[in-house]
């Protein structure tokens, strides 16, 4: 195992003389063991307990409320059930009096009632309330929808495995779609694992988490081949800890700016964002984690070195010397 760069390893690779470099790969095969269990113990909840699908998946009732008054979803709810609908979940949208109510396909009330049944049910006492629009969501529109989400994951995995391999190499390519499956899996297992629901905006935040995911492994990334092509006498450990190293502190300021963001919308973003955040907060740990202890790690388990940053140059034909 590798020890910490000593001041006078940083003189030698260019380093200032107070500036330590962190040994991130001392703990890479815990973090690996790690890895493996956190990937595995989702995709058992995933397969056995199953995702708790949204209505956007499974199909249901869509309705936006406009109120006269400010109004609680409580409230609304409450009304909605006394009226014989089953399992409503009502959400604000922008504002107190304006909302959205989801809820199940309800066998007993006809289409072309709907509107009508709804409107009556959600009126409450001094608080006069109008239908905008309702939608009916069928179960195999649902089904269909569920599928090209997954598609839509999928394609996004291998573009990326595309871009990072033309941008960089194939072996810092491989783990970085290694750790953005990794995320992916890991956020969706959670879900599985507490039951929380998932539906549209929970995928955005998937798709989200990707993307910032991905950023973070191509800042590690370019690091990395900067300094195998400047720095000379370094072993490729010592190159990706001083790498990893030198891009610590934008990894901390940008996952703690994202932090921010979330928890905001957590505690003020109301229930129409709830899922939304606890998705990316979850996402936000687990990507910074695997861009270091997963992509590069990987990488150099793939046997990365400075020959993999070298553009080979073809050698020019040799003239055939003339006979005079």
């Amino acid at each position: 195992m590798m020890t910490d760069v000593t001041q006078q390893d940083s003189k030698k690779y260019g380093r200032p003389d107070d500036e330590r470099v962190i040994d991130f790969m001392k703990i890479a095969l815990p973090a690996a063991i790690l890895s493996i269990i956190l990937t595995i113990g989702s995709l058992f909840f995933i397969f056995t307990k199953g995702l708790n699908l949204g209505l956007d998946f499974t199909g249901g009732i869509s309705a936006e409320l406009n109120y006269s008054k400010p109004v609680k979803s409580a409230d609304v709810s409450a009304a909605l059930t006394k009226a014989g609908f089953h399992d409503p979940v009502v959400q604000t949208i922008g504002s107190d009096r304006d909302l959205i109510v989801r809820m199940p396909v309800q066998e007993d009330t006809a289409a072309e009632d709907l509107t009508k049944t709804i409107t009556q049910a959600v009126q409450l006492p001094g608080n006069s309330a109008s239908v905008n629009k309702v939608d009916v969501v069928g179960g195999q529109v649902g089904n269909e929808l569920y599928i090209r989400s997954a598609g839509a994951v999928a394609l996004a995995l291998l573009l990326m495995l595309v871009y990072v391999t033309i941008r960089f190499e194939f072996k810092l390519a491989m783990g970085a779609v290694l750790s953005l499956f990794h995320d992916v899996v890991v956020t969706i297992g959670i879900f599985a694992m507490m039951q929380w629901p998932f539906d549209l905006t929970v995928l955005a935040a998937i798709l989200a988490l990707i993307g910032f995911s991905l950023n973070d492994n191509i800042v590690v990334s370019d690091r990395i081949r900067e300094n195998f092509r400047k720095i000379r006498g370094a072993s490729p450990l010592e190159i990706v800890n001083i790498a990893l190293t030198e891009t610590l502190r934008r990894t901390i300021h940008t996952s703690m700016t994202l932090l921010l963001v979330v928890i905001s919308m957590m505690i003020l973003g109301g229930d129409g964002l709830k899922w939304f955040s606890v998705a990316m907060f979850v996402g936000v740990f687990v990507g910074t984690y695997s861009s270091i202890y997963i992509g590069t790690a990987f990488a150099l388990w793939r046997g990365l070195n400075r020959q993999d940053f070298i553009v080979q140059v073809k050698p020019e034909f040799e003239e055939e010397n003339e006979i005079p």
